[in-house]
């Protein structure tokens, strides 16, 4: 074993794993799902790291491992679990400020929700994106796809987000804080 590749990659799972843990939960939905993926990504990658000579090789290595893997996993689950349209008990958004610390935490909250309706693809594509603010030909490499494909997944999949209800409550959808079609997230960026 080369103890200073041991070393770099220590040193980039030190520096990195809060940032890989953030974008698994984005891929995931869950943070014990999130960190499990972290972790399983890391360990293939380990087998991979006297391949990537540079940082940028190995955080990009280190993301396409995790979206295929995220994938994997999604394909071989059975969630045992039945999604319904509407919580038992819904949220009181219709009366919330939207400057308060709830409005806020429910916002994001609704916006998770939002992701997690999309299919695995387009959500990695999105979180890609919008979270980790790559440009369209890093996230065509990350997803093995083209840019015409990571292109079209971010058009249907943010129009997919409009037409859920987060981007329909007139409090969100007129703040320009807030993502949605006059705020934040939009595919003309």
């Amino acid at each position: 074993m080369d103890p200073g590749l041991d070393a770099e990659f220590a040193a980039f799972v030190d520096g990195r794993f809060t940032a890989l843990q953030r974008f698994g939960y984005l891929l995931t939905g869950e943070w014990h799902l999130a960190e499990d993926l972290v972790q399983t990504s890391l360990t293939k990658v380990w087998f991979h790291r006297k391949s990537l000579r540079s940082s940028a090789a190995l955080e990009s290595y280190t993301r396409t491992t995790m979206v295929n893997t995220s994938s994997q996993w999604w394909r071989r689950k059975w969630k045992g679990e039945t999604p319904t349209e509407e919580l038992p008990e819904p949220a009181a958004a219709t009366e919330k400020s939207t400057t308060s610390e709830f409005g806020t935490i429910d916002d994001r909250d609704l916006l998770l929700r939002a992701l997690a309706t999309l299919p695995r693809r387009t959500r990695a594509t999105l979180v890609l994106r919008y979270f980790e603010d790559l440009p369209e030909a890093e996230i065509a490499h990350i997803m093995g796809c083209s840019t015409g494909t990571v292109k079209a997944n971010i058009s249907r999949g943010l129009a997919k987000l409009r037409e859920h209800r987060l981007f329909t409550d007139p409090l969100i959808a007129t703040s320009p804080d807030r993502p949605g079609p006059r705020g934040g997230l939009s595919d003309d960026r």
